[in-house]
């Protein structure tokens, strides 16, 4: 195992900037998601790290080691790819053995190694079928088993569960999670989904245009989003915007939105009076209340069982509700929405900063 260290890496592709000085530090044995939206350089990231793309500027140290012109081969590290990448004439074995055998370890030393891989994610069944006789899921195993084989100081992942039906993929992630807690090994994530990213991480890095926006444990970027696009990303659904008004008077804030509708500033924001804001407020902290509140408009009602999503509109702008019960409401209904303060998050309007 080892520590991952990526200092002020760039990335060039002719003029364009990929990846804009990028700082991340990767404690060893850490579960480290990378995150964001298509086109954001997460996945270029990671082929950097893994040594299948140039670093045009910045270091990348791999346990002490700085790897930037290092080949792949020698970085100790194990990729997962999202198209599993299996040799489709080599059985699960022959799969799982190939870089063994091209490293010259003995018969005896790859025969263990396969089997306890085999063992760990449920493949020793299927060693000798070919990739073709198996399903999204078991390919996938296999692809992970060929990287365990290797013992690496880092596993990393590009997307490995993108294409699965939505029920393997929960499956599947819960695996390679439980997978982490057993072996202990550095493990670097790519992934668009950010649920995915709550559910695994031990960190969380979000990107956006090439450049980091926010890292630290999953809760600390769901409960403090430093802006409007992680919070807008990190949670689903995601968090509603309410554009306001700040206004001050005698020593107590308010925000105020079109039609002269206000709320309290939630706890611990700060402002001047007459910036103009954003009201951040995740549906699950709209309650229904009654008298004061933002009025609104039902628009849809999706009942699931255990909770139940409410579509609304206020001021022309859709505001989502998740209640946490069953609720009678229909479409067109008033209803009155009260934000949990505690909760609830003030950002700039002009610079998308949260102000606390």
């Amino acid at each position: 195992m080892a520590a991952v260290s990526i200092s002020a890496v760039r990335k060039n592709f002719g003029s364009t900037q990929v990846i804009r000085g990028v700082d991340v530090e990767i404690a060893d044995g850490e579960f480290c998601v990378l995150v964001g939206p298509s086109g954001c350089g997460k996945s270029t990231l990671l082929r950097m790290i893994a040594g299948l793309e140039e670093i045009t500027a910045g270091e990348v140290n791999i346990g002490g080691r700085v790897v930037n012109r290092v080949p792949p081969k020698e970085r100790d590290i194990a990729m997962v790819f999202q198209n599993y990448a299996l040799y489709p004439h080599m059985t699960v074995r022959d799969n799982m053995s190939f870089a063994l055998m091209i490293a010259k370890q003995s018969k005896d030393e790859i025969e263990k190694r396969v089997r306890k891989a085999a063992d760990i994610l449920g493949l020793a069944q299927l060693l000798d079928r070919y990739p073709r006789q198996l399903s999204g899921g078991q390919r996938q195993r296999v692809a992970m088993g060929r990287a365990i084989v290797r013992d690496p100081q880092v596993f990393l992942f590009d997307e490995p569960l993108s294409n699965l039906d939505a029920k393997l993929r929960v499956q599947m992630r819960t695996e390679i999670k439980e997978l982490h807690q057993r072996l202990k090994t550095t493990s670097i994530y790519v992934t668009h989904d950010q649920i995915e990213a709550m559910t695994m991480a031990d960190k969380i890095v979000v990107m956006k245009d090439g450049v980091v926006e926010q890292t630290g444990d999953p809760l600390a970027l769901y409960d403090k989003p430093n802006n409007i696009f992680v919070a807008g990303f990190i949670g689903s659904p995601a968090m509603n915007m309410v554009p306001g008004t700040v206004r001050l008077r005698d020593g107590t804030g308010r925000v105020e939105f079109a039609g002269g509708v206000t709320l309290p500033m939630p706890h611990g924001a700060k402002a001047t009076d007459g910036q103009g804001v954003l009201y951040g407020m995740r549906p699950e902290h709209c309650l229904l209340a009654e008298g004061t509140g933002l009025p609104a408009e039902v628009v849809v009602v999706e009942p699931t069982g255990a909770d139940t999503q409410l579509y609304c509109r206020f001021n022309g702008q859709e505001l989502n509700s998740l209640v946490r019960d069953r609720v009678s409401c229909r479409a067109g209904d008033r209803i009155t929405f009260q934000p949990d303060l505690a909760r609830a998050h003030l950002f700039d309007a002009a610079s998308g900063a949260r102000l606390h």
